[in-house]
């Protein structure tokens, strides 16, 4: 059974499809106009619209250009008179499923509605797909709006398209295995697998089996052979993370693969053809590595080959904002509405020494301490206690001038207050004082001004 709306500024028309819909198991309804039917469409979800194309106030052309303006997945079947075919195949330009000319037979509306909702299901199993889709892959967005990001996604969009090696290098946090993604997904090699391999969490004694397999027996608890990361991800892309902590004998392992195009698994003999893209990543200085002798220079010549390095958060501070958006919409927040105008400059004002993976944190902790409720600077006071251990050089610089101790005081305490939204606990700890101290000094700025 399908919901349908009829549209047509008839009443005996409507009463005579409605009858002979509803003899067919359908539930129907019924609008005099386009105006009506819209308002109708808005709120309910149909499985398909059959509407006249000339009516009052809205015609069936411009209700078909509010739905498809709408983005409301629901099929549009035209009823008209002969002399307004030519409307009707304007109208299936625009994007109607079908149309029926008056007069017409019960056999040739029905087999349009049954071929129409045939066509209304397949739009609902691709609204479904698309959703799982996207709640598959919502944490592997990645979401900026600094020109410097804006740079490294199109070099990235730039290597993507060939299957060059790419060395990301940046700091912990970074999102360097989501660029890698970004730019397996965004290359010929999109269907097939993305490996991640994390080079420092290998056993140095079992590295080379980890990246290229072992045959039966080539080891006390090899019981059966295995393909090996590089075996696994063929036709797709491997990615080598951290690594700069790869030991340098499975190095010289590495560099022979990737010049051969070839693996050779332990314990084998046989050398195994490879089809594999190599992204690498590292937090590290592979040059000053280089320099000391534990990272191989001709490994490092064959993976440089086109480097991409990600800035750290505080270097793209226009970003926080929409990743914080991106996370408490992930976390199942309302990011319109669940940031207070202290807790903005709050996060604005902090450092990240984690980066993005830190906001992450962040605002997961920050949705529990909230409880449900906006999120504000005290909510989120633990990053100034967090940056006041971490950081010891003095935030400021006096300068030649000298300068007012008590105005400075005074401009502290106001900002504080401001930032707690009044209240004078979180103000306090804003400050690193006890409340105590805070109402003396507050006191103090009252009794001056």
């Amino acid at each position: 059974m399908a919901h349908i709306l009829i549209v047509d500024d008839e009443a005996r028309m409507r009463h005579l499809l409605s009858i002979m819909l509803t003899r067919k198991g359908h539930r129907v309804d019924q609008a005099g106009d386009g105006v009506e039917a819209l308002e109708m469409i808005e709120s309910t979800p149909f499985d398909m619209v059959i509407t006249d194309i000339k009516m009052p106030r809205l015609d069936g052309i411009g209700l078909l250009k509010e739905v498809s303006r709408m983005d409301i997945p629901c099929p549009v079947v035209f009823i008209t008179a002969f002399a307004t075919v030519e409307s009707a195949v304007e109208a299936m330009r625009l994007g109607a499923a079908d149309y029926i000319t008056k007069p017409f037979d019960d056999s040739r509306i029905l087999l349009t509605v049954e071929r129409t909702l045939n066509v209304s299901r397949i739009m609902a199993e691709n609204r479904d797909l698309k959703r799982e889709l996207a709640e598959a892959v919502g944490r592997e967005k990645i979401v900026y709006e600094s020109e410097k990001m804006a740079e490294i996604i199109d070099l990235a969009s730039r290597v993507a398209r060939s299957d060059s090696a790419v060395l990301i290098v940046g700091e912990s946090g970074t999102g360097k295995e989501l660029l890698a993604r970004f730019i397996h997904n965004a290359g010929r090699r999109k269907d097939k697998r993305f490996v991640p391999v994390n080079c420092a969490a290998i056993s140095p004694n079992l590295v080379e089996s980890e990246l290229f397999g072992h045959e039966r027996g080539a080891f006390t608890g090899a019981v059966r052979a295995t393909t090996g990361k590089f075996g696994y991800a063929s036709g797709g892309t491997i990615f080598l993370d951290e690594i700069g902590d790869l030991p340098l004998d499975a190095q010289a392992k590495l560099l022979r693969s990737l010049q051969e195009k070839k693996i050779q698994r332990v314990g084998g003999n046989e050398e195994l053809p490879i089809d594999v893209r190599v992204i690498c990543a590292t937090n590290q200085n592979l040059e000053r590595l280089v320099e000391k002798g534990t990272f191989r220079e001709d490994l490092y010549f064959r993976i440089n080959v086109f480097p991409i390095q990600p800035p750290p958060l505080r270097e793209r501070l226009e970003d926080v904002l929409p990743l914080t958006r991106h996370f408490l919409t992930a976390l199942g927040g309302n990011p319109d509405t669940q940031l207070t105008d202290g807790a903005v400059r709050l996060l604005m004002a902090y450092d990240w020494p984690g980066n993005v993976r830190e906001l992450a944190n962040v605002m997961e902790r920050g949705m529990i301490l909230a409880g449900g409720e906006a999120i504000t600077a005290h909510t989120l006071s633990f990053l100034r206690q967090d940056a006041a251990s971490t950081h010891t050089d003095p935030c400021f610089s006096i300068p030649s001038g000298g300068l007012s101790l008590e105005k400075m005081e005074e401009d502290l305490v106001r900002q504080a207050l401001e930032t707690a939204g009044n209240n004078q606990t979180a103000a306090a700890r804003l400050l690193g004082l006890t409340r105590a101290k805070f109402r003396v000094l507050l006191r103090r700025v009252h009794r001056d001004t």
